[in-house]
């Protein structure tokens, strides 16, 4: 499970963000997680309870934001959301390989005191 490791690296950068401002507890993450990531948004949970124990987050809050998969169509010249790596554009039918969003995966804020 990988998600840990995951979870691991996004907890110390917080605590980094976190000690850089002279905060001494973290009350919530936000993270933002694509769909085509390979994470499983609810093994980061899991994790969250696991890996924050003795850290600045723990009992913090952990909101994931899930990011739907978007691909361009050169073609008709839109944008369109699609579930896996296999987009067809719903317009003409034809590839699209241009992904525009889903494979985030970033720590977007932190609410600290």
């Amino acid at each position: 499970m990988h998600e840990v490791g995951i979870m691991q690296e996004a907890i110390l950068a917080a605590e980094r963000q976190a000690k850089g401002r002279g905060a001494t507890r973290i009350h919530r993450l936000k993270l933002r997680i694509g769909q085509l990531s390979g994470v499983v948004p609810e093994s980061l949970e899991f994790a969250f309870e696991v890996v924050g124990r003795g850290t600045l987050a723990e009992g913090a809050i952990l909101d994931i934001e899930r990011v739907p998969a978007a691909f361009w169509c050169a073609r008709c010249q839109r944008e369109f959301e699609c579930e896996d790596f296999l987009a067809e554009c719903p317009g003409c039918q034809e590839p699209a390989f241009e992904l525009r969003r889903g494979r985030e995966m970033e720590l977007s804020s932190l609410e600290i005191s």
